[in-house]
């Protein structure tokens, strides 16, 4: 052990002699050891110059568990100077990629020969800084500290958009890493460890949790569930995580669903509420835990309570109040609305006010909003719809005003969705909008708003028993 010690600690010493200039193979002294003068930055790139060195198992582990120890006492100084050191000096070879290329051109239809250079080319085509992230992954407890690492980076990438390719690289590698197939759902119930407890509400960003009466308001009454999945690599922090509310009929507002008051018995509900999904780690953001976790909550609840007649979700519309107010500029309709909507913000009885005339000209811009406006890339604008509509849900019930609070209303004047999911209808749905751009509708939402919908691409989803609405 001390002979590796030794092995490790000479060439990390070698690395920082060459950072500050000297040359080791000349004779000249590599300096002092890496914990007493050498900067964490310092110590982090001449880990990150022997990790790519060759190396056996063992000696990896402990230089990539250095690097991280590195990292973990930079400011965001240091880290922007990190990415940005890993995005340039690790990037792809122009030239080797070039010559493969061009390898690869000449050998084109000659049988092994080209396939062999194909790979040849994928090889040189990653970026080395894959590889970097890669040998990093061995030291202990890493892929969550990579991934705590990426949430690093998106949150600075905003202010330096040249370290996207370097994002890129972490999406692709988490998205191998994290594959749906490595995941576990448990129910996380009143008794479960404190720390996983912390994890809910540190993760919980739909509707924030202010004390611990709150979260076990959310877990242990017998009309409320939450299911958690979890990773092999990350233990008990969750990745994303589901709360669940027993009700009867579809739910038009969130506060009945958080505020404290008597459980309804599960044998009395007729509709699982599907009320908050939160990706707990935004280190994770973009990489997909495939289309059909939520059918996997759908399947645990609907085998426990059979005789649930419908499942649906309660869901914001995080991007509704700033597509109005830009379309509210060149509409003479719907300026004066936006004019009345601003005027009732803060209100603490909406009650007291006279809103229908409101909610009738706010109902059709918000069916418009989820069901025809469309990115660059035909895929709606909304993405909480995106997510929903993607994994097989149909849009189906439109509410307002359904949350009073201040986020809400710099959200979506205080408008929420119902989406509901149809355990038969889940495949079909989810290949028609991935395929298709297909945006599912609800009979109560498509029948009620028309006009509005007159120039969008949807399916009509059938309407539901007269008590099922």
């Amino acid at each position: 052990m001390e002979r590796h010690d030794g092995w490790l600690l000479t060439d990390l010493f070698q690395a920082l002699g060459r950072r500050r200039g000297a040359d080791p193979a000349a004779g000249e002294p590599p300096g002092p050891p890496p914990d007493s003068s050498d900067s964490s930055l310092d110590q982090l790139l001449a880990a990150c110059e022997v990790l790519m060195s060759g190396m056996g198992e063992a000696s990896m582990r402990a230089v990539a568990a250095r690097a991280l120890a590195a990292y973990d006492e930079l400011d965001d100084d240091g880290k922007r100077a990190f990415f940005t050191h890993i995005t340039q000096a690790y990037d792809a070879d122009a030239d080797r990629v070039r010559a493969a290329f061009r390898r690869w051109e000449d050998a084109r239809g000659a049988g092994s020969r080209g396939a062999e250079e194909l790979v040849r080319l994928f090889d040189v085509v990653e970026p080395a800084r894959q590889q970097l992230l890669r040998r990093m992954n061995h030291a202990p407890d890493a892929t969550l500290a990579l991934v705590e690492m990426r949430a690093d980076l998106r949150r600075l990438m905003h202010r330096h958009p040249e370290l996207r390719p370097l994002d890129h690289d972490f999406h692709h590698l988490l998205t191998s890493w994290f594959n749906r197939g490595f995941l576990r759902m448990a129910e996380v119930t009143g008794d479960a460890p404190r720390e996983l407890r912390q994890h809910l509400m540190r993760g919980e960003r739909v509707h924030p949790m202010g004390s611990g009466a709150e979260l076990r308001r959310r877990l242990e009454p017998e009309d409320r569930a939450v299911y958690a999945f979890f990773h092999p690599a990350t233990g008990d922090v969750p990745l994303i995580f589901v709360e669940v509310a027993l009700v009867r009929g579809l739910p038009d507002r969130i506060a009945p669903l958080l505020e404290p008051g008597p459980a309804l018995s599960p044998s009395d509900a007729d509709t699982a509420a599907l009320y908050s999904i939160n990706n707990a780690l935004d280190g994770l953001a973009g990489v997909s835990f495939g289309s059909f976790l939520i059918k996997q909550v759908i399947e645990q609840v609907g085998e426990q309570l059979p005789h649930l007649t419908q499942f649906a979700t309660l869901s914001p519309l995080p991007g509704f109040r700033r597509w109005l107010g830009q379309q509210a500029v060149h509409s003479a309709e719907l300026g004066p609305l936006v004019r009345e909507l601003d005027a009732l913000e803060g209100a603490e009885d909406l009650a007291a006010a006279d809103i229908e005339p409101i909610r009738a000209r706010l109902l059709p811009a918000l069916a418009r909003y989820v069901a025809v406006e469309r990115r660059g890339d035909g895929r709606p604008l909304d993405p909480v719809a995106r997510f929903h509509l993607g994994n097989g849900a149909a849009a189906w019930q439109l509410n307002w005003p359904a949350n009073n609070s201040a986020e809400a209303w710099r959200q979506s004047y205080g408008a929420m969705i119902n989406y509901r999911y149809e355990p038969g209808e889940l495949e079909r749905r989810h290949e028609d909008f991935v395929r298709r751009g297909t945006v599912a509708l609800g009979r109560p939402l498509s029948d009620a708003f028309p006009q509005a919908l007159a120039a969008s691409t949807t399916a009509t989803a059938p309407a539901p028993a007269a008590n099922d609405r």
